[in-house]
Order: structure tokens, then C-alpha cells, then sequence
């Protein structure tokens, strides 16, 4: 059991591994298209802030989302610029990442046309500890297209 003194991040070693096996497996799923298991690392209490929004839907909101989303892209790049940022709070029972990441996709266009897109990601994952299971909380992204 994890005390409440103040800490330093080399004290959760193992559960940072947690935490990046999740991010690691996020990229897996997007490649894999598969939304449910996606979903299933997100809390009941999820919310989303993207594009100046506040967002809590449901899981099944989440699950119709993201299949609509990876049916309509195949991605070519889901990849870290830096290796994310890990930090926990002092109880370990929270945890944040800070991910800087690129992402390339192709789609089709209204005429048909295969068209590739990549923007620039940079977001917060708020993660809470469930048991001896992590669960996201919030993501909070900010994107843009990404340099050429």
C-alpha cells in the first residue's frame, strides 16, 4: 500500500509501466480500429475537453464515436515525438501524461479521392486508480496540422 508522504516519480517505477503499457495499447487499438477496447480504459466519470469543448458521454456515446472515426480513416502514424511525460500524485492514486504525438491518417474524400492528412497532437490524460486498475478520467487535446 502506497503511503501519503510527499514522493518522487522513481517510487512508482512499476505502476509508470502501467500507465505507458495504456498509452502503448491506445496506439495498438487505433491501428486495430477497435473502439470497445479503447473505450474500456475510460471511466464512467470520462470527460473530454477537445476543440473548446466539454464533453461527458457515456460509453456507448464513446464506442459509436471512435467506430465512426476509424471507419473512415486508416492510419498511417500514431507516433510519440517525445516519450510522454508520467507524473502521479503524492497518494499515487492519480496519475497525468503529457503526450506530444503525430498523427497520419488517408481517408476518402467526398469525390472518392484518397486524400492523407497528419496533425499534431499535444494532450493531458488524466488517469485514476481503480483497485489495481488505471482508468482514464479526462483528456484534455489541443491539435494542429502538423508540419510538412
Amino acid at each position: 500500500m502506497l503511503s501519503c508522504k510527499k514522493n518522487n516519480d522513481s517510487s512508482f517505477t512499476e505502476e509508470k509501466e502501467k500507465i505507458l503499457q495504456l498509452h502503448n495499447l491506445q496506439r495498438a487499438y487505433h491501428f486495430n480500429k477497435d473502439s470497445v477496447a479503447f473505450t474500456n480504459q475510460l471511466a464512467d466519470s470520462f470527460i473530454s475537453v477537445n476543440r473548446g469543448k466539454l464533453n461527458r458521454p457515456t460509453k456507448e456515446e464513446n464506442i459509436a464515436r471512435l467506430h465512426q472515426y476509424f471507419s473512415s480513416v486508416d492510419f498511417v502514424k500514431w507516433d510519440d515525438v517525445a516519450e510522454p511525460i508520467v507524473k502521479f500524485s503524492d497518494d499515487g492514486s492519480m496519475a497525468y501524461t503529457i503526450v506530444d504525438k503525430i498523427v497520419e491518417v488517408t481517408f476518402k474524400d467526398e469525390n472518392g479521392n484518397e486524400k492523407n492528412s497528419s496533425t499534431h497532437f499535444i494532450w493531458t490524460t488524466i488517469y485514476k486508480k481503480y483497485g489495481d486498475e488505471w482508468l482514464i478520467e479526462t483528456v484534455t487535446s489541443t491539435n494542429e496540422p502538423a508540419e510538412e
